[in-house]
C-alpha cells in the first residue's frame, strides 16, 4: 500500500497489488495538479524577470 497525501492535503491511498482505474485516475489528478502549479511558477518566474529588466531598463537610462 502506498499513501499518497494529494495538493489539497487529502490522502489517498493506492494498493500496489490490485493496482485499479481509480488509482490510476487519483495519480494523473495528481500528476496534473503538480504540472499546473509548475506552470504558474514559471509564469511568476517570467513575470518577476520581465519587472526585473524594466527596472535595469530605467535605471539604465538615469
Amino acid at each position: 500500500m502506498v499513501e499518497i497525501v494529494t495538493t489539497t492535503g487529502n490522502r489517498d491511498v493506492v494498493e500496489e497489488g490490485h493496482f485499479m482505474s481509480e488509482s490510476a485516475q487519483i495519480l494523473i489528478r495528481e500528476i496534473m495538479g503538480c504540472n499546473r502549479d509548475l506552470e504558474n511558477i514559471k509564469q511568476n518566474i517570467n513575470d518577476v524577470q520581465n519587472k526585473m529588466k524594466n527596472i535595469i531598463d530605467v535605471l539604465g537610462r538615469i
